[in-house]
């Protein structure tokens, strides 16, 4: 299973962009998928989680973007979203997928990264 994620793009500053990651290859290996999240490296920066979703409901995200994002995610399609709003110079980076799956006939588990997709924010 691998994820890909796309969306990305060069916007404005305080545009809107809509970032998908769904899950391809032997989906129907998939017994559950836990946690979903969406993670951002900047140029030169460490790559930190900027929201996470939990197949409970239950969601987090990093005190840059609360208010100005948004996680959400589609279980019939193993595809979690990134509504990014409000955007500003500094959300500027690569946005990375991240899933914990879940196999069937496995135990525990295993976590995925998508290739990321480029988010440029022009000022």
């Amino acid at each position: 299973v691998q994820l890909q994620a796309s969306g990305g793009g060069l916007v404005q500053a305080g545009g809107s962009l809509r970032l998908s990651c769904a899950a391809s290859g032997n989906i129907s290996s998939i017994s559950s998928i836990n946690l979903m999240a969406w993670y951002r490296q900047a140029p030169g920066k460490q790559r930190d989680v900027v929201a996470r979703s939990w197949s409970s409901g239950r969601t987090m995200y990093a005190d840059p973007v609360k208010g100005r994002f948004t996680i959400s995610r589609d279980n019939a399609k193993n595809t979690v979203y990134l509504q990014v709003n409000i955007l500003k110079p500094e959300d500027t980076g690569v946005y990375y997928c991240y899933a914990e799956i879940q196999y069937y006939g496995g135990r525990g588990y295993f976590s995925h990264w998508g290739k990321g997709t480029l988010v440029t924010v022009s000022s």
